[in-house]
């Protein structure tokens, strides 16, 4: 009985640690406009093998690709056009691109649709970052929304054009 008693003790401890440490796997996203409005929300879950990204963004241009990356400073000015993010994440200084033969770093992303209500919600899973603060965090840093589709090769960013859309992430 005691024994049942100390493992009964030891469960009831360790749930809510649980909890906790699944709290600290998820982050946050608000996405301002060209404007500076808030346009929409990104929700981000850390796991064991990188961080899955679920977008839902009001306000794009319509039925076309733009390109989805995450940048390296988590500072969304629109009076700078976005320029304050700096540019792409890439701890490993790898090359941009899927189909750079030195690519890709881990702030590329595949292109995503907006279609005709000019509503993005996507989810993307991004395998070469974290949530946190480590050398492959992404906490505190932003996720950019171009204008363009990236072309998947172009040095140093696939010439995805001007930036659209852009969120810290928390």
């Amino acid at each position: 009985m005691k024994y049942m008693l100390t493992a009964l003790t030891a469960a009831l401890i360790a749930v809510p640690g649980l909890a906790m440490s699944q709290d600290a796997q998820k982050g946050k996203a608000t996405f301002t406009g060209e404007d500076g409005k808030e346009i929409g929300t990104a929700e981000l879950t850390g796991t064991k093998s990188g961080v899955l990204i679920s977008i839902d963004i009001n306000g794009l241009p319509a039925d076309k690709w733009v390109a989805f990356h995450v940048h390296e400073t988590g500072s969304c000015d629109a009076m700078t056009h976005y320029d304050s993010a700096g540019g792409h994440f890439n701890p490993t200084k790898a090359e941009h691109g899927y189909e750079s033969e030195n690519g890709p770093h881990a702030g590329d992303m595949p292109n995503q649709y907006v279609p005709a209500d000019g509503t993005l919600k996507a989810q993307v899973f991004n395998s070469a970052v974290t949530l946190g603060k480590g050398d492959n965090g992404i906490t505190g840093r932003a996720l950019m929304i171009h204008a363009n589709p990236d072309d998947y090769s172009g040095q140093p960013a696939g010439n995805a054009g001007k930036r659209l859309a852009c969120a810290v992430i928390e």
